[in-house]
């Protein structure tokens, strides 16, 4: 196994390698920007060394910043998370030159399924099935609209490296060949200026399905186990909200030809590392359809889920076969009960999930059996404005799909965040949704019902912990304060915190 990893990330996903490598007994050395020098992942890790400005482009995303770095602490390993060059060849190449062991799949592999045509047609080669659409060789606009209308309306217009909805424009009328040549020029702007390549292709568009995905390990010699499916419906602008494993409402014949097909893929392209192979899926019970949609590379941000119900660690297991260890494999991967994961992030629902940033000035995490939460924050950390606004994964388990849904209303009702606005009431509501609780939802849900879904005006969870602790801190009474608290004069105003120093900094 190896000596020390240097973790080419920030936030969550960073402190949540280090939780592995203290089991494994591996150092660990997190790099930062100037404006993660306080970072949580910073203090978490064996050591730290800073890499750059805060802007991506000169920290997080510098090839040879990184490398410099690992070199100059003596790392035999890199862990590139996900997001920033977690799917990117160049990288993983970069690593294997310099002598250090890239903790995900070859170079050769991130570059094929980097590419959504090329991922396609490793798609099509293994019997997978793929959304109808077409890839033009000509990609001027009158090959556009010409793709477009070989495809069928509605049709999306996808870039070919890219990820997270970006670059992605709706033609839901092919005879306009002006508006049509439009979209394909915005769409083209977007994915250059996120991906640097403006290559697109053509997709019908499906306009109800569910968004399915399982979780592959493979060892590059041809030996790949899959470990249960994921169903990631719960998305705003192709963006994941919720998660939970396994999907709801998959017959056992599905399930088994869903998850056939990943292993069939990944076996294909003798994948070598953990990975996540996305389908969308149409109709319900045994006539369920089910299509390709992207292969990631990489670890995924909703794994706890997958690790709650089948007691695998991931990160453990990336590791274990990036060593050429033998026994990378989990010893149960057969699911038991029901996880769900919601992500906490530092955005306004209110004002179209703007992102937030600011001092998170209090900050009280939920716990009890059955709930985990994978953190970056904590009191008095630094919400940059520069990185995703993601701060916190809350996962919970439990042994019914309702019992799970229950403790995680539970958990987000007792989860505090003070300082910048969070997407916590939107959470809640989802969970509460009669669609949600029945486990009938699609890709459009959060669009469908966010009337019901979004809070206008003042920020209801934070009202809530307010209330909440005012509530406590009164029912102390003003002439029993709680041990350690300060006395309070019979009169006074009582203030809402006593009682909670855990809230405050």
């Amino acid at each position: 196994m190896f000596q020390r990893l240097l973790i080419a990330n920030r936030g969550e996903i960073a402190v949540r390698i280090v939780r592995t490598c203290e089991t494994l007994g591996i150092a660990t050395v997190a790099v930062h920007s100037e404006a993660d020098r306080n970072a949580r992942h910073v203090v978490e890790a064996d050591a730290a060394i800073a890499i750059g400005e805060a802007p991506a482009s000169r920290s997080y995303l510098s090839i040879d910043r990184l490398i410099d770095a690992a070199r100059a602490v003596g790392a035999d390993a890199v862990h590139p998370g996900y997001g920033f060059l977690s799917e990117n060849a160049a990288f993983a190449a970069a690593c294997t030159d310099a002598g250090l062991t890239f903790v995900g799949p070859s170079a050769e592999v991130i570059a094929r399924f980097g590419s959504k045509i090329e991922a396609r047609r490793a798609a099509r080669e293994a019997g997978v099935p793929t959304v109808p659409g077409v890839e033009p060789a000509d990609q001027s606009p009158a090959g556009i609209v010409a793709a477009v209308r070989r495809t069928g309306v509605p049709a999306l217009l996808k870039p070919s490296a890219g990820g997270g909805g970006k670059g992605m424009r709706i033609v839901r009328e092919a005879d306009d060949d002006a508006a049509v040549a439009a979209e394909a020029a915005a769409a083209r702007r977007e994915a250059e200026a996120a991906f640097g390549d403006g290559t697109l292709y053509v997709e019908r568009r499906l306009e109800r399905p569910r968004h399915v995905e399982v979780q592959v390990a493979g060892d590059g010699e041809g030996r790949v186990v899959h470990l249960g499916e994921r169903d990631c419906s719960v998305q705003r602008r192709h963006q994941k909200v919720v998660e939970e494993a396994p999907a709801p409402d998959l017959t056992e014949s599905t399930r088994e030809r869903l998850t056939a097909a990943a292993v069939d893929l990944a076996e294909a392209a003798r994948y070598d590392s953990v990975g996540t192979v996305e389908f969308l899926v149409e109709g319900a019970g045994d006539d369920a359809r089910f299509y390709f949609l992207e292969l990631n590379t990489r670890l995924q941000v909703e794994h706890p889920v997958t690790e709650l119900v089948t007691g695998a660690d991931l990160v453990a297991v990336q590791l274990r076969i990036a060593a050429g260890r033998r026994d990378w494999a989990p010893a149960r991967r057969e699911p038991r009960g029901h996880a769900i994961e919601c992500r906490v992030c530092a955005e306004d629902p209110a004002t179209d999930f703007r992102p937030q940033a600011g001092r998170i000035l209090a900050c009280r995490e939920p716990a009890g059996p059955g709930v985990r939460v994978d953190s970056g924050v904590g009191p008095g950390s630094e919400v940059p404005v520069h990185y995703d606004p993601l701060l916190a994964k809350l996962a919970v388990w439990g042994e019914t799909r309702d019992a799970a849904r229950r403790r995680a209303l539970s958990a987000l009702r007792r989860y505090v965040v003070l300082g910048v606005r969070t997407n916590l009431s939107l959470l809640q509501r989802v969970l509460e949704h009669p669609r949600f609780a029945r486990g009938a939802v699609g890709v459009g849900f959060v669009d469908e019902e966010r009337a019901a879904l979004v809070a206008s005006g003042a920020d209801e969870s934070v009202l809530a912990a307010v209330a909440a602790s005012a509530a406590r801190a009164l029912r102390q009474g003003p002439h029993s304060p709680p041990p350690g608290a300060p006395a309070v004069a019979a009169g006074a105003e009582v203030d809402p915190w006593v009682g909670l120093p855990d809230w405050r900094l």
